[in-house]
């Protein structure tokens, strides 16, 4: 059956959309489309197709890190980390314009470092930041917000899951994609600082009085505990970096560390353990049905031409590198509201990567502002899940939730213009290591 690409690309969002609205799995809403998206092209196996394409997303070895990492993550989650990090570092910040707030930013970019994820980050770090925050007297918009945007960090500062789910799709280093995130992630990291002095010296009256400076010695010794977690960190990407260990076998020295770390905190139980495997293998799981459902619907639009059709018709209207990003900017953010990070990347790049590659950018740098973008998603209404895990720690509504975390939702749309404007910021790092 053929029929005008402009109907079987409408009638595919269809089956897309009430997939995804009556509650059916990302991963399967994606098979369904792709099936559905097979049916207008004649003469094909799908079967054969969907057998390949699926299997092909599912044994790529740059995938084999992504377990490992999670795990890590998982394992590190259920030790003292988050109040060994704000223990740590609210001696050196106490007496900043914001005080204690800063202890969001910087504990959540750590615990980015061994996460991955951007829920995990703000579920940890907020479970002891904002009730010590609150129980201080600071300003509820302010902490919530913080720790809302701050989250997002997971996403930007590797190791990342996003980031190893682009390098997949875009078939670029992951390597690169991990050194690519450290700068842009100092810069968000300045952004937020700089906003919480400013809004912290404009309003005095809803900050309580400057934490006391307890003494060098005292606060080193508050700080000593973060040292293991540190020296793992400097571990992990000393030997990625150096290019003495893979990607997935720095990953597995990383989940070693992070069992021993746990184990000399005496966190390390058979539950403790045994939670964070089933925790690492749902992530997992449901990441890999993602991809292996966007590897087949690309594949069955590839075969429709959809994609091909739409790269041509947007190359027409001659968009200038400036404002083709800032249309993909907003196509995000309204992406954002109804999807996931996950998901977000693997519906889009079939019909975005060859757009940007005729554009000119570097696909790296791509990768970063796809993660800036997404990180936005993180903090969007309906669906941005940092929302949903800061909503039930505050026991505030989904809209006082998100209302406090729109200025981090903009200082996010900052980061992609400086990116944009000096994109070395991403690719100093990649390039310093892989000179050309």
């Amino acid at each position: 059956m053929q029929l005008e690409l402009v109907e079987v690309a409408f009638a595919l969002l269809l089956v897309l959309g009430v997939a995804l609205v009556l509650g059916v799995w990302v991963g399967l809403a994606l098979v369904l489309s792709g099936i559905a998206a097979m049916y207008f092209v004649a003469n094909v196996p799908m079967t054969a197709v969907m057998a390949t394409t699926i299997w092909s997303a599912s044994a790529s070895w740059t995938l084999a890190a992504l377990p490992l990492f999670v795990w890590m993550g998982e394992i590190l989650f259920r030790t003292r980390l988050s109040e060994e990090l704000f223990r740590g570092l609210a001696p050196w910040v106490g007496r900043l314009p914001g005080g204690l707030v800063h202890v969001n930013v910087l504990a959540c970019g750590i615990f980015g470092m061994v996460s991955g994820s951007s829920a995990a980050t703000c579920a940890t770090i907020g479970k002891i930041a904002l009730p010590e925050l609150t129980k201080r007297g600071y300003d509820e918009k302010l902490a919530i917000g913080s720790l809302a945007g701050s989250g997002t960090l997971g996403l930007l500062i590797p190791p990342s899951i996003i980031m190893i789910v682009y390098a997949v799709q875009a078939e670029v280093s992951l390597l690169q994609m991990f050194l690519a995130g450290f700068l842009p992630g100092a810069v968000v990291m300045v952004l937020y600082c700089s906003y919480i002095a400013i809004v912290s010296l404009l309003n005095p009256d809803k900050q309580p009085p400057s934490e006391p400076w307890m003494g060098f010695w005292r606060a080193f010794k508050e700080s000593a505990n973060l040292i293991p977690t540190l020296l793992l960190i400097l571990f992990v990407f000393g030997a990625l970096i150096s290019g003495s260990a893979t990607a997935t076998e720095c990953a597995a020295w990383g989940v070693a560390g992070a069992l021993i770390i746990a184990w000399l905190q005496g966190s390390l139980t058979f539950q403790s353990f045994w939670a964070s495997v089933m925790g690492a293998t749902r992530t997992t799981a449901m990441i890999m049905l993602i991809l292996g459902g966007a590897a087949f619907m690309s594949a069955a639009m590839a075969y429709t031409q959809i994609p091909a059709a739409i790269a041509d018709r947007v190359s027409r209207l001659n968009l200038g590198p400036g404002m083709l990003i800032a249309c993909l900017t907003l196509f995000y953010i309204v992406l954002g509201m109804f999807l996931d990070g996950i998901s977000m990347i693997v519906l889009t790049m079939a019909i975005v990567l060859p757009l940007v590659q005729k554009a000119g950018f570097d696909l790296i740098w791509f990768g970063i502002f796809v993660v800036l973008v997404v990180e936005m998603a993180q903090v969007s209404p309906p669906v941005g899940f940092n929302l949903f895990v800061l909503q039930s720690m505050s026991g505030r509504d989904s809209w006082t939730v998100a209302y406090a975390a729109l200025p981090f939702f903009i200082l996010l749309i900052v980061a992609v213009a400086i990116i944009y404007a000096f994109p070395q910021i991403a690719l100093f790092l990649p390039r310093l290591v892989f000179p050309a």
